[in-house]
């Protein structure tokens, strides 16, 4: 397909629209579009307008408004921040208006995946032993252990087991002993507890810190067991020792964790965490809708997909209030929207500080541009719930947790929220991974996909040249159940997770 007949199928993607993403940069020839010539060079996925647009007037991407003109834009022209600037206007959030009855497929139709059962009911498509840290204190003891034991060679004797690794963070003290920052943390470490990629935890302490694991074990009712067990580094008697008890307890562990193995399940059973990270202009035409179609065929067969990253859907929430399930959905979205935009204020941001540096250079202009593009990985289905961040994540279907848009801020609360299977959109080229929940990575231009090839796991710039949207929805259906039956994606090939644990922290460090 020529570069002019790639951008007259961009301009079609609503007859509202008076901008459109420009393929390729354009330098010697400049192409005629509709009937528009391109009066100059245009950086790789960026706009060009399709008409001419006069000062103050909307500019529209995907038949919504993604900014207004600061000076006169004649068509052909380069539409980026030079001559687009943003201010607030009325949304129509049309609560509900847009729900419907999913139409989910009996259990006997539904696609299978091979996942291991855990005694809980729930079901992990990896078999890890994690080690998590109650405080910073703690976190180089936890990594140690698990250094040690992978050092030893004794995970080689154990197939079933996907290795043992530290979900070390930078708080759990300094902080207030109630509130916001407090509950957040409890919620993400005891999430990560129990989701069913962990077969086996141990909690390590330093012992006099302000997140007390006995409080803790009180608060839930958990008591210790054969996969769940705690230390603390006062008690146990220094570092030496406790890597050493660590690794004795690791050793009782594998034996037990070893045992699961995988069995044929329903896709039901997958809990999919949507991301983007590193996005493009090309964001919203290839990679993300067709994560939306992937994430309505998961939702078809009886699953759930989780929608976050909440700055990162800001000036796009009206076409989610209008798909939530009734208008208490739909406002507790819009209340976690008042909530940043407090929190932005008080912390001296704005909400248009995202798009970053990176997305700007990929020719997204505003947040309202970026946010139409992160929405459209989740669908099109009905919006069940709206969960605060790392809640438990109790409905089917397609929900929405409030996070973040820092990618392993974001995707830590949703693998708090039960997640065990990720997949991560990026036009940049985000370098990410995320134990024990694997992520495919989803490239939404060719180019960039082919110069971080070791990194992509699916190269979506092909819907440019010519595939639909729903075929490579269907292919990414397909390779989420393929990871989640075994397949090693290509960041766990490459060794990310240890690092990317980053529970969110806020409120005061005291």
């Amino acid at each position: 397909m020529s570069s002019q007949q790639t951008f007259a199928r961009t301009l079609s993607l609503s007859s509202e629209d008076n901008v459109v993403v420009a393929v390729e940069k354009i330098e010697k020839d400049l192409p005629v579009l509709r009937g528009v010539a391109a009066r100059q060079r245009i950086p790789f996925g960026h706009k060009i307008a399709a008409r001419n647009i006069g000062v103050g007037e909307p500019i529209v991407k995907f038949g919504q408004i993604i900014g207004f003109a600061s000076r006169p834009i004649e068509a052909g022209d380069w539409v980026h921040e030079h001559n687009v600037e943003m201010h607030d206007f009325e949304r129509d959030y049309q609560f509900a208006m847009g729900a419907r009855p999913e139409n989910v497929l009996p259990v006997e139709e539904q696609a299978t995946f091979e996942g291991f059962h855990r005694a809980n009911g729930r079901v992990g498509t990896r078999n890890y032993i994690g080690i998590l840290t109650s405080v910073n204190c703690s976190a180089s003891v936890a990594r140690f252990m698990a250094e040690a034991a992978t050092r030893s060679g004794i995970l080689e004797e154990f197939g079933n087991v996907d290795g043992v690794v530290s979900f070390t963070h930078g708080t759990g003290c300094g902080m207030a002993g109630s509130g916001e920052g407090f509950d957040i943390l409890k919620r993400t470490q005891w999430g990560y507890s129990a989701n069913p990629n962990l077969g086996a935890v141990l909690l390590v302490g330093l012992g006099c810190e302000v997140f007390q694991i006995g409080r803790m074990k009180q608060l839930y009712g958990i008591e210790e067991s054969e996969t769940f067990r705690t230390m603390t580094i006062q008690d146990t008697g220094g570092t030496r020792k406790s890597i050493e008890q660590g690794l004795e307890r690791i050793k009782e562990m594998l034996p037990v964790v070893n045992r699961a193995v995988r069995r044929t399940t329903p896709a039901s059973e997958i809990t999919l965490a949507l991301q983007c990270g590193g996005s493009d202009g090309y964001s919203g035409i290839t990679a993300n809708p067709a994560l939306g179609v992937a994430a309505d065929i998961l939702v078809k067969n009886g699953g759930t997909a989780i929608l976050s990253e909440t700055p990162e859907i800001y000036g796009a929430e009206h076409l989610l209030t209008r798909r939530a399930k009734n208008r208490e959905v739909g406002e507790k979205l819009v209340e976690r929207i008042h909530w940043w935009e407090a929190y932005t204020e008080r912390n001296g941001g704005e909400m248009n500080n995202n798009p970053s540096p990176g997305n700007k250079a990929g020719g997204l202009t505003t947040i309202l541009e970026k946010s139409l593009g992160a929405a459209a990985k989740g669908g099109s289905t009905t919006l069940n719930a709206v969960y605060e961040y790392a809640e438990p994540v109790t409905e089917k279907g397609f929900v929405f947790m409030d996070t973040p848009g820092y990618d392993p801020v974001s995707a830590t609360g949703q693998v708090a929220g039960g997640a065990n299977m990720l997949c991560f959109t990026t036009g940049r080229g985000s370098a990410y991974g995320c134990k024990p929940v694997p992520s495919i990575k989803l490239a939404t231009n060719t180019p960039m996909y082919e110069r971080m090839v070791e990194d992509m796991d699916i190269n979506c710039g092909d819907i440019l040249g010519g595939v639909t949207v729903e075929e490579k929805g269907r292919q990414i259906f397909d390779e989420i159940l393929a990871v989640a039956s075994g397949k090693r994606s290509k960041s766990e090939e490459l060794g990310y997770g240890d690092n990317e644990f980053v529970p969110w922290q806020v409120g005061a460090v005291m």
